[in-house]
Formats: structure tokens, C-alpha cells, sequence
């Protein structure tokens, strides 16, 4: 779940798709090709309106008081490279490939609304980059393993919609999470869109102004907060269902790169320590380990397909991340109550010791994830 951003998606075209290709680990680029970002409360400075296509690097500093997210964006407000929660006199380097076009430059204080852009133009051509064969075999199996969870979802969240729509409490109560996973293991898929994951996943904290709210959450409190199923439960159970199909369209449609796989691991681990962990994210139904246990599941997943070419590249990488995945994984197995199922103890039974424990092994995964995109990019 990301903080909604409302747009008017315009149509996409196949000659912009061919635009990302992100790294977002933490790096050393010289100050001198790169664009100073200062984002403020009001504020997002850059130091540059143009520049070649190619490399695009941003040396971001918040100088604000508020936590901020910046983000590099197609016109149609598509994501092309961003980074959250950069806390106040944080600092942070981010890195896209990008091809020649209209770009914006957003900077969002508190990780809400439309934000502060600049825009951006890149100019000139870009030559297509050679890489290992095997980057465009774990491109092709991720797109196919992205189409396959929105496949499998569909059906689960049309299980979960048709036991809302009967008033069986006790029925939607035991869809909910299932009908969640595929959601889980792929969000940052469906978050390059912009505009599904606001209708499906945002929870009421998340709203903004004059946003009506929808999706899974809004229905997980009307069965665990209120224990109650009207008619407006029901028409938005249809509407999950009918913006879930809409995913499971455009899921083929997404720009899916080496780096935008590597960097969307780490937005996983990352929505795991920002709302999992917490308890934030299922508030309600206190179901979040399996939410937690379906994001380690996708960026396992894109780890698995690169790890081909991150093994030849950083051998000392691949086998830490090998260490961090297997310890978070036993963790977060031993909170199962059925190992052959998703059936995971309700989390406000999880104790403020236990909660630490896991998150100092998200923790302790999510800084050498952090380098995966450089690795396969060397």
C-alpha cells in the first residue's frame, strides 16, 4: 500500500514504456552529474531542467520537517524511479536510465497529493545497452509470474466479493487474506500505474480530500471494526473485483526491467517495515503476516530470476542475501499456525519483543537488497 496519488492516467504508448530502468540503491555519484534535488515543506528545487538521455542521477536533500517521497514521472503520472520516506535532513541518491522525452520531477512532503514538480526534459537519443542474456530470461519469467498472480487473484477476490454479498461474515472474514496474497507479492507492478493501488489498497489514513474510500480495507473494517455487511458493502466488493480485473489487463502492459525487479524487491521489504511490522497495514483484521509473508515472497522472487547474474557480479552480495532471506523466512515461519498454509497467528497476538525480532530481520535483509540493482547492472 502506497500513499494514493490522484491523476487522470492518460493512454499509454508503446514508445514510452521503453523509458525505465531504475537503481535506487544508496550510491556515490559525482556531484557534478548530478541534479540537486532540495525538497522542502513547499518546495522542490532542481538544478537542472535538461539533460541527456542516459543516466539520470538526483543528489536529494529534504531540508524539510516532514518525511517526503521523490519521484522521477511520465507525463501520464507512471513511475519511472522514486524513493519514500526520506526523513527530514536525510539525504539520498537516486539513479534511472531514462530515454529522450518530458519527465517530471515530483517532490511529495508527507507522502500525500500531487506534489511539487519541476519539469524535466531529457534530450537526444539513447543506445540500447547490451546485458546478459539471462536479465532478459528473468524479465520475461517475472512478467510471466506478475500475469500469473493477478490470474490467481481474480478468483480469490471473487470468492471473497461473493461471501460479502451473501452477508456471510464468518465466510468474507476467511477470504480476505488469501485474496490478498498475489496483491502482496507484486504491489509495485500495479503501483507503476498510479492510479489501481489507491482504488484497492489504501487504507483510511491514506485518503485524501474528497477521496472516496474503496478496496480491501474499507471492507476488512466493515468486518472485523463494525461486524456488519450493507449494501454498500456489497457494491464495493464488486468494484474490488471489477479494479482487480482492470490489473490483471494492464499487468502485461507494465515496463518491467532488471533494475525496476531489483529496486521493486526492496520497495517490498520496505512495505514491510513501514506497515506490516507495524501492524498498520490490516489494522482490523490483524492479518498482516500473511500481507508480510506475500511481500518476502515477490522480492525472493526477483532476487531467485537476477540472481544468475548478481552471483558473477557480487558473489559476496548473492550469498548474504542468500543468509537474510533464509533468516527472515524461518522468523517469520515460526508465527505460522499451519506450515502448509497462509494461516499465520493473528498479529495483535505478536508481542512488542517478537515484533522487534522481526523487524530487525527485515532490517538486516533490506540493506544488501538495497544493493541488488547495482549488482546486475555492473
Amino acid at each position: 500500500m502506497r500513499a494514493v496519488r490522484p491523476t487522470a492516467i492518460a493512454a499509454v504508448t508503446a514508445a514510452a514504456l521503453t523509458a525505465l530502468s531504475a537503481c535506487t540503491a544508496k550510491s556515490e555519484a559525482k556531484d557534478g552529474d548530478a541534479i540537486q534535488v532540495t525538497a522542502a515543506d513547499s518546495t522542490c528545487d532542481t538544478s537542472a531542467t535538461s539533460v541527456p538521455a542516459g543516466q539520470v542521477t538526483l543528489k536529494i536533500e529534504n531540508k524539510g520537517a516532514k518525511a517526503t517521497e521523490v519521484e522521477i514521472l511520465f507525463p501520464d503520472d507512471r513511475i519511472v524511479s522514486e524513493k519514500e520516506n526520506i526523513g527530514p535532513g536525510t539525504k539520498y541518491t537516486l539513479t534511472a536510465e531514462v530515454k529522450a522525452g518530458s519527465y517530471e520531477i515530483a517532490c511529495r512532503p508527507g507522502m500525500k497529493g500531487h506534489g511539487v514538480r519541476q519539469k524535466l526534459t531529457v534530450t537526444g537519443g539513447s543506445a540500447a545497452a547490451k546485458r546478459d542474456p539471462k536479465l532478459d530470461q528473468a524479465v520475461a519469467e517475472y512478467r510471466q509470474y506478475a500475469q500469473d498472480q493477478a490470474d490467481a487473484t481474480v478468483p480469490l477476490a471473487q470468492k471473497f466479493a461473493d461471501a460479502i454479498k451473501a452477508g456471510d461474515l464468518d465466510a468474507a472474514k476467511k477470504a480476505y487474506a488469501p485474496s490478498r496474497l498475489g496483491w502482496e507479492r507484486t504491489e509495485p507492478v500495479a503501483e507503476s500505474f498510479g492510479d489501481i493501488d489507491p482504488k484497492t489498497d489504501t487504507r483510511a489514513d491514506g485518503l485524501e480530500k474528497g477521496q472516496k474510500w474503496t478496496g480491501w480495507h474499507r471492507l476488512e473494517k466493515a468486518l472485523w471494526a463494525d461486524k456488519k455487511i450493507g449494501a454498500e458493502e456489497k457494491t464495493l466488493a464488486d468494484q474490488l473485483v471489477s479494479d482487480l480485473k482492470d490489473w490483471q489487463r494492464r499487468v502485461g502492459k507494465a515496463e518491467i526491467t532488471p533494475t525496476s525487479m531489483a529496486n521493486g524487491a526492496k520497495e517490498l521489504l520496505d512495505e514491510v517495515a513501514t506497515g506490516k511490522v507495524t501492524g498498520e497495514e490490516d489494522r482490523y483484521s490483524h492479518t498482516d503476516l500473511a500481507d508480510f509473508k506475500g511481500n518476502v515472497e515477490g522480492a525472493q522472487k526477483s532476487y531467485e530470476l537476477l540472481k544468475p547474474v548478481a552471483v558473477k557480479n557480487d558473489p559476496a552480495l548473492t550469498k548474504e542475501l542468500d543468509k537474510q532471506f533464509t533468516a527472515l523466512n524461518k522468523v517469520l515461519d515460526g508465527y505460522r499456525s499451519d506450515q502448509a498454509s497462509y494461516d499465520f497467528v493473528s498479529y495483535d497476538k505478536v508481542t512488542e519483543t517478537q515484533r522487534k525480532e522481526l523487524s530487525d530481520a527485515v532490517n538486516a535483509l533490506a540493506e544488501p537488497l538495497s544493493k541488488l540493482a547495482a549488482a546486475v547492472v555492473k
